[in-house]
């Protein structure tokens, strides 16, 4: 399907299910909502640490439609589910976010490495999560962010079982998209990086790793949620891990 079919599916309620693997070639963003008294600090937040939160749209305050990644999607229904949060803690998992909408709004639409996965397939690189029509998994770590204002914490990164031989070439053809995570930030021995069970995933679904194979991890857009577990805002609004809005830029957008 296309882009804006899957927003539109989303939109009506008839699409509840991760993105990986759908509207291949097509950018797939993170999304972080949160009052303006914060998002200078966030924005902020996002230039310090550009690996995970690479930015690639603001809307708002006083507006909820996208003008660079879509012509005009509306945020509040077109991701397949959302994350409600009060004072640092979920609250609910909802299919769109109208109810909760106020003027004082702004979204952040931050890079994801599902963008950059049609070019590792098409070079050849298997991803077992898309095979298995699963979501990616996730892992805390205890990598340390530069913090602003409120916001501060610890990394949040993908992993991919990768073919030993094939690392080199992941990591060359990712390198090539800065914008949505760029070339991994750790390749092996997860529990240097904080990762004590490699076999369970913090986030998304888990996936076997063959003999043959490393773990290699990237930056991930998650890595937010976990800010804001420690910022503790009164209120704030993320997409549901994995459940990304999809936009109609090409993924070729992004690569240098």
């Amino acid at each position: 399907m296309t882009p804006k079919e899957l927003r539109d599916l989303s939109a009506r309620g008839d699409f509840d299910h991760h993105t990986a693997g759908y509207c291949e070639g097509y950018v797939q963003a993170n999304m972080v909502a949160l009052p303006q008294e914060y998002a200078k600090d966030f924005k902020r937040f996002c230039e310090n640490n550009p690996k995970p939160c690479p930015l690639l749209e603001v809307v708002g305050p006083g507006a909820h439609k996208t003008r660079r990644l879509a012509d005009n999607a509306d945020l509040l229904n077109t991701i397949p589910r959302y994350l409600i949060w009060k004072d640092g803690c979920i609250d609910k998992e909802v299919p769109q976010i109208g109810e909760y909408y106020s003027d004082d709004l702004v979204f952040f639409l931050l890079g994801c490495s599902f963008s950059f996965e049609q070019a590792l397939v098409s070079s050849g690189i298997r991803l077992r999560h898309i095979e298995m029509n699963r979501n990616v998994s996730m892992f805390n770590t205890d990598i340390p962010l530069k913090a602003s204002g409120p916001f501060f914490g610890k990394m949040v990164v993908s992993m991919r079982p990768i073919y030993y031989e094939l690392v080199p070439q992941a990591c060359l053809i990712t390198g090539q998209y800065p914008d949505v995570h760029g070339e991994p930030v750790h390749i092996g021995y997860p529990e240097m990086i904080g990762i004590q069970n490699i076999k369970q995933a913090d986030y998304g679904d888990s996936v076997e790793i063959k003999p043959d194979e490393i773990p290699v991890f990237w930056a991930c857009g998650v890595t937010p949620q976990n800010v804001l577990v420690e910022a503790k805002l009164p209120f704030a609004i993320t997409h549901a891990p994995g459940f990304m809005f999809v936009g109609d830029m090409l993924n070729e957008d992004f690569s240098t």
